[in-house]
């Protein structure tokens, strides 16, 4: 069993470049806050331009043709990935601690996440010697084959909802690949991603393979996507600045960019459903990580023959979720990550009422919130297509349930979006449930269950929920170039 951590020690605090902790040049530092307390934590060194180009200087040096990385053979990159895997094993209590005071996540929710990032850990240490091209029975007196080359230096870009998985998820396929990177945290989150880099020095992997540099999305994370030495950008976050991303990734070279954006994701239940195990997916699906997920189920279909007495039973369910200290072993639900999005989750509450839509329970600031940014567990009904609830990307517990009468009438009005992230179908037919996935435009369908996934399988969207695939064999290809190779044989 993970032992929890309540007052975790904060061990790093400054940028992490070319295998060091060092002060920012400004000597500027920023704040992270508890999400549970509204206080302080601690305050960690913040990067900006000069920085982050100093980071980007060490990940070339590292990725350059005699360099230690470089010429290390691929089964001995996998057994650093592994040797990291380890050391996360060994610090779990801490990691996961540290990423509930810094997160506000449920510590049983932090446990797992960190789990999940030993497994990416290990899957890609796996693949780094199978990383392959192929040879081409192409025409004439000619050998033809590819070789699968890294692209090179990588910057990744991580939110705050999941900082260490999506950390793990990123870093983990670049580094099987034989990229280097510069990772920037989350403004709110950093704490996890700069101990991470501490147990990279500890693993020894090569100075300048892996740096961190924590600070704001302007002034951080527009300087590394700005950088012409950098060959690659991957970013999950919202589609806004998923857009403002790919605008300007071109403006200095032509980067390669994966994109895991936001998401509106149709979550259906068909008549013969079990309604009692349906009420529980789709709760579960809505409410997990206390809503912040971009791939929630956060339209929830259901149909008009079963319609009431779901929401009778899902207002039941959302009355009986335990809200309060994450660190407490009975709590379900833990604080929104910090002010601005509490407000913003308020404000679409209130929205969905001025609009029409009947809110059943929830709504408002939970009573025992102290300072912490902790919201009731809420769920609207009577929810129509163009409401903005149903429209907009929320983040956070708040379902909302809307009526449809048949399958193909559902199909349309779930792929009315502009996102294309994930899907949900509740369903003893096999039939409707093929239909359903054949038809709906998203990245993943989920059928009797919902998040289930792992680091064998891949992850994307389709439309504004960006491109590019995240996990499994297909999050290999976005760290590849593929050259092809020619050899006219008669003249040799």
């Amino acid at each position: 069993m993970v032992q929890k951590i309540q007052n975790p020690e904060i061990k790093y605090t400054k940028l992490f470049i070319n295998n060091e902790f060092v002060d920012s040049k400004s000597g500027k530092t920023f704040p992270t806050i508890s999400p549970t307390t509204g206080k302080e934590i601690t305050q960690v060194s913040e990067s900006f331009k000069e920085d982050v180009d100093l980071a980007v200087d060490a990940a070339v040096r590292a990725f350059e043709r005699k360099s230690i990385w470089r010429t290390m053979n691929a089964s001995a990159r996998g057994k650093l990935l592994n040797d990291l895997a380890n050391l996360l094993e060994r610090d779990i209590s801490y990691v996961a601690s540290l990423e509930v005071v810094d997160n506000g996540k449920p510590f049983a929710q932090a446990v797992m996440d960190v789990q999940a990032g030993i497994g990416m850990l290990r899957y890609y240490a796996g693949w780094a010697d199978k990383v392959e091209g192929r040879t081409i029975p192409a025409d004439g007196e000619v050998v033809t084959y590819t070789r699968v080359e890294p692209v090179g230096v990588v910057g990744i870009i991580i939110p705050w909802n999941f900082p260490l998985m999506l950390l793990c998820l990123k870093v983990s396929p670049a580094l099987a690949c034989g990229c280097t990177v510069i990772v920037k945290p989350a403004e709110q989150t950093p704490l996890t991603a700069l101990y991470f880099a501490s147990l990279v020095k500890e693993a020894k992997i090569p100075a300048g393979v892996i740096n961190v540099v924590p600070g704001y999305g302007v002034t951080a994370g527009e300087p590394l996507v700005l950088n012409p030495k950098v060959d690659k950008i991957t970013f999950t976050g919202s589609s806004v600045i998923g857009r403002h991303i790919q605008a300007i990734s071109a403006s200095t070279n032509i980067k390669r960019v994966t994109l895991e954006l936001g998401g509106k994701s149709p979550f259906v239940v068909m008549d013969d459903a079990d309604l009692a195990e349906a009420v529980e997916i789709c709760h579960q699906a809505i409410f997990f990580n206390q809503g912040q997920v971009c791939c929630a189920g956060s339209r929830t279909f259901v149909h008009e023959k079963i319609y009431d007495q779901f929401v009778k039973l899902a207002v039941e369910r959302a009355q009986k979720r335990q809200v309060g200290n994450p660190f407490a072993d009975t709590t379900e639900q833990g604080p929104q990550i910090d002010r601005k999005q509490f407000d913003k989750i308020l404000s679409l509450i209130n929205t969905g009422v001025k609009e029409g839509a009947k809110l059943e329970t929830g709504g408002k600031v939970w009573p025992e919130a102290g300072d912490g940014f902790f919201i009731q567990p809420t769920v609207f009904s009577n929810v129509q297509d163009q409401m903005t609830i149903a429209t907009e990307e929320i983040f956070g517990p708040c379902q909302q349930i809307l009526k449809f009468s048949t399958l193909d009438e559902v199909i349309d009005r779930a792929n009315a979006t502009e996102y294309g992230l994930a899907a949900g179908i509740v369903t003893k037919s096999l039939k409707n449930a093929l239909h359903f996935i054949n038809n709906v435009k998203a990245g993943t369908v989920w059928t009797n269950c919902y998040f289930a996934a792992g680091p064998q399988v891949p992850f994307g969207g389709y439309k504004m929920s960006g491109h590019g695939r995240e996990g499994g064999a297909d999050g290999l290809n976005p760290f590849c170039e593929v050259k092809t190779v020619v050899i006219n044989l008669p003249n040799l």
